[in-house]
């Protein structure tokens, strides 16, 4: 397996300050990668002015020095982008809306190299969709436990769905959140879950008291549920409770019953770490309702040897296999909670038999488990992008070639939606300084083989638009023979190499066009020559820019065309470049080319389509016989 160390930035929505789940994620996850020689910039919102001040004087300093944002070797660095500002609550935990970060983020991905920007929850406004749509590098998106009412919001819901085409890999925690999301945001999600620190066990002597936890991550219902349930117990059971907090000194949900106020403790910040309690515990209790789950905490939990008594969430009963792994019982049901608890310290020898199923799972258990399987996920993506060396042979005999302009991508009367004649193209193309075309008609090589026919003074490079049976169009280069259209993306590209030609990507992000999905064209990525970055045509000059980013990030050949269907389109856009022989030589050309870009009216060179190809006889079109 290869040893390659990449840069990553790792973006969290949550800001750093808070104890969230995701934010543990990142942390544990971060460290782990940085042991392995992976070089880890952490990006998130922040409540400390401070820290946002000096973060924001290192990413200035990114402009001149790339590298001072990293720190020493074998530790994260930090960056806190912008405050937070609570906009309302999920449960017990403040749901934050960055602000002023965009341009702190833009800045620090503009300057630094990275070969991954990993966003975890990267669902609009934040700083991780934020990131998303600023990245110019491999995305890796991360789905934790989103609930479907996050999920579902209608308005952001288009914005959110392009954002999540960027991402070259997703991943969820769980299978349930895996199964939610697809049913949103359709795509391929690999399950990678979280991991946790194994805990060893603390030596407590010759006593039958049963230690229950409650570690205090869920909404505050929970903790109202759990105390009730506490006060159903038989008085003679021997047991004693500690309710932990790393936030605040808790306080009782409810009043304690006389029963139960000596057997149970509230525990805050400076009284110890929740490992220290979980070390010692026999029961540890989650008792969400659902409105905020904390399941590392169930992990945490079998990492620490105790047995989870959980409410039946999907998230929880995945953790637990339904059972074998801890006592469930359905949410808000205080009676069953109770009864659990009831037949846990009552049986000895089923605590002992679960703990025992929990002991031999915890090689499953450990952070290091988790950054095995990013570091493939990192590899697999990575593996993806292309070789920039390119031909070195080939280089040096283009060396001394004369520079020539080129144009990749145009249309005659024979694609059914142009009328420019053949003898009129070539004329065009000369009078605009074009050394070589290549004519690319829809789903037709005709006009091309007629084209190099006639051609003099100017090289043509035989093409075809291939329009695929339902993902897009694709370009093939240097071929002789017709490709049918409506075979699948795979097909259409295996005949283009048939021939010995070219794959050429056209206007690969235009959603005015015919384009393969985002997914399909990461399935054909290595086997793509050249992808089309700039185009006059499109609609959005965005297109043109994600066309851009795709190709720097996978470090494909970049090409640009006209795709002219008048006259006057020709030479909107031109590739200065050496001049080739053949399909390997027009390739390395086209690896050190320039791309020159002319100003040109949209509406125009449209309009002038429409009156040429709706204007004119249909036999006329067909012969060119009126433009000769």
């Amino acid at each position: 397996m290869s040893a390659e160390r990449f840069s990553i930035a790792q973006v969290t929505p949550y800001s750093w300050e808070q104890h969230h789940e995701v934010n543990r994620y990142v942390e544990r996850l971060s460290d782990e990668l940085c042991k392995r020689g992976h070089r880890v910039l952490v990006v998130a919102p922040s409540d400390s002015r401070e820290a946002i001040r000096e973060s924001r004087a290192l990413v200035k300093r990114c402009a001149s020095d790339a590298e001072s944002v990293w720190p020493d070797e074998g530790c994260a660095q930090v960056l806190a982008v912008g405050q937070s500002l609570p906009v309302g609550s999920r449960g017990s935990r403040p749901v934050s809306l960055p602000i002023d970060v965009s341009r702190t983020i833009e800045d620090l991905l503009e300057n630094v190299p990275l070969d991954f920007v990993h966003v975890h929850e990267p669902f609009a406004p934040s700083a991780a969709s934020t990131a998303l749509r600023h990245s110019r590098a491999l995305n890796i998106g991360t789905f934790h436990a989103p609930t479907e009412r996050l999920l579902s919001t209608g308005p952001g819901r288009k914005i959110v769905d392009l954002l999540f085409g960027r991402l070259d890999g997703r991943t969820a925690s769980f299978d349930v959140t895996r199964e939610l999301v697809q049913r949103y945001f359709p795509g391929d999600y690999r399950v990678i879950q979280p991991g946790a620190e194994l805990v060893p066990r603390a030596e407590r002597g010759e006593t039958e008291t049963v230690e229950i936890l409650f570690s205090h991550e869920e909404e505050r219902g929970a903790l109202r549920l759990f105390l009730r349930a506490l006060r159903k117990l038989p008085h003679e059971l021997p047991w004693q409770a500690t309710v932990w907090s790393r936030d605040h000194q808790p306080e009782p949900a409810v009043p304690l019953a006389r029963a139960i106020r000596d057997r149970v403790h509230f525990v805050g910040p400076g009284q110890g770490a929740e490992a220290q309690y979980l070390s010692r515990a026999d029961i540890v209790v989650a008792a969400s309702s659902g409105a905020s789950p904390a399941p590392q905490l169930i992990l945490r939990a079998l990492a620490g040897g105790a047995v989870p008594v959980a409410s039946r969430l999907p998230v929880y009963e995945e953790e637990l296999g339904s059972g074998d792994l801890g006592l469930l019982f359905e949410p808000r049901d205080v009676q069953t909670l109770a009864g659990q608890l009831t037949r846990l310290v009552r049986d000895e020898g089923l605590r002992e038999e679960l703990r025992a199923r929990i002991t031999a799972g915890h090689d499953r258990l450990g952070w290091s488990r988790v950054a095995d399987e990013f570091e493939a996920l990192y590899r697999a993506v990575a593996g993806r992008r292309h070789d920039t060396n390119g031909n070195s042979t080939v280089r040096r005999r283009l060396e001394g070639r004369k520079l020539i302009h080129v144009d990749l991508h145009m249309h005659t009367n024979h694609s059914h939606d142009c009328a420019t004649s053949v003898d009129k193209l070539l004329e065009t193309a000369k009078e605009r300084g074009l050394g070589a075309i290549a004519v690319t008609d829809h789903n037709e090589v005709s006009g091309a083989l007629e084209a190099r026919e006639r051609a003099d003074g100017i090289k043509v490079i035989v093409g075809e638009e291939v329009k695929t049976k339902d993902q897009g169009e694709v370009i093939g280069l240097f071929i002789e023979e017709k490709i049918p259209r409506g075979l699948t993306l795979q097909e259409t590209i295996a005949a283009i190499r048939d021939q010995g030609g070219l794959v050429y990507v056209p206007h690969p992000f235009d959603r005015m066009h015919s384009v393969p999905d985002y997914e399909h064209l990461l399935d054909v990525v290595e086997q793509v020559d050249a992808i089309e970055v700039f185009n006059p045509r499109v609609a959005f000059s965005a297109f043109n820019e994600e066309a851009e980013r795709f190709a720097a990030k996978y470090r494909i050949v970049a090409g640009a065309g006209s795709d002219s269907h008048v006259p006057q389109g020709l030479g909107s856009v031109k590739i200065a470049m050496r001049d080739f022989d053949g399909p390997e030589e027009f390739l390395e050309s086209l690896r050190d080319a320039d791309i020159i870009r002319k100003r040109t009216s949209l509406l125009y060179v449209q309009a002038l389509k429409f009156i040429q190809t709706k204007g004119t006889p249909s036999g006329r079109r067909a012969t060119g016989s009126g433009n000769k």
